[in-house]
């Protein structure tokens, strides 16, 4: 980009649906490249109904091979609740490994002292567990994640021979305090660009305003879906022009904004050079 040249996404106004304090980096790396984040949560966590599956596979947790972790919220659930029953999670000389279905998982149980022993190349669940490939045949595997968790993983997993103790870590709600304001905004076309990070976001969204509002906005704003699952997820109600950041990192979000909206520039700029 030559010196002086607008940033692309100087002046940009850049929907993030997830929480607050799941936004707090993206949105001030945002603000540092000229943007305008406004956070717009559309997913709400909570405790499972029923703790005692959990509890039960954190108090057995010695005889699991593997743990594997398929978001940054199942790290922070698993933390939370083995502190309230007052166990440490992965005892000392334990034969555990972890598996991680992306850096951001992989970052986020760093951060909370957990050794993660694989990171997924690619993205997604189901490509975790085809990379575990052999290593998984008759291994006994903890799944802790959400209740509306994509339903693949279990059999691909199963599928290499793991015996798989799948339970709900975590809730996905819609929130309760949605900002009605804000969203009939994006809505209306009143963004340039709009962050969608799970299934979960895309489905509440179309809850809201119907799948057919939500195929319309691609041709107002730039729809982002950060993960290949999101996508599917979005193709499937409809939408088929999506900006793809490969992952949930800021960095990965960063790169494919500014690549979409470098390329707007462009075209604008091809535009009046011909006009």
């Amino acid at each position: 980009m030559a010196e002086g040249s607008p940033k692309p996404l100087t002046g940009k106004r850049i929907v993030i649906t997830r929480s607050a304090a799941q936004s707090e980096l993206l949105a001030r790396e945002l603000s540092a490249r000229g943007a305008i984040p406004v956070v717009v949560p559309l997913v709400a966590f909570a405790d499972p109904e029923d703790f005692a599956p959990l509890d039960a596979a954190i108090a057995e947790i010695q005889r699991f091979d593997w743990m594997i972790l398929t978001s940054a919220q199942a790290v922070r659930a698993l933390v939370k609740r083995s502190g309230e029953l007052k166990r440490g999670l992965i005892p000392g000389g334990s034969k555990l490994r972890i598996a991680c279905v992306g850096p951001v998982t992989a970052e986020t149980a760093r951060q909370a002292g957990l050794s993660v022993d694989y990171v997924a190349e690619t993205h997604t669940g189901e490509a975790l567990a085809e990379e575990l490939g052999k290593r998984l045949k008759g291994a006994k595997v903890f799944l802790p994640r959400s209740d509306r968790a994509n339903p693949d993983l279990p059999p691909a997993l199963k599928r290499h021979g793991a015996q798989v103790t799948e339970v709900i870590a975590y809730r996905t709600l819609r929130p309760t305090d949605v900002d009605q304001r804000n969203l009939r905004q994006i809505a209306d076309g009143g963004a340039d660009a709009v962050l969608f990070f799970s299934p979960s976001a895309v489905q509440y969204f179309s809850e809201l305003f119907g799948s057919e509002q939500l195929r319309g906005l691609q041709d107002k704003l730039a729809i982002t879906a950060v993960g290949h699952v999101t996508a599917n997820a979005l193709r499937q109600a409809g939408v088929s022009r999506i900006v793809l950041a490969r992952d949930t990192t800021a960095a990965a979000v960063l790169e494919s904004l500014e690549e979409n909206f470098a390329g707007t520039v462009k075209q604008a700029q091809a535009g009046a050079k011909r006009v």
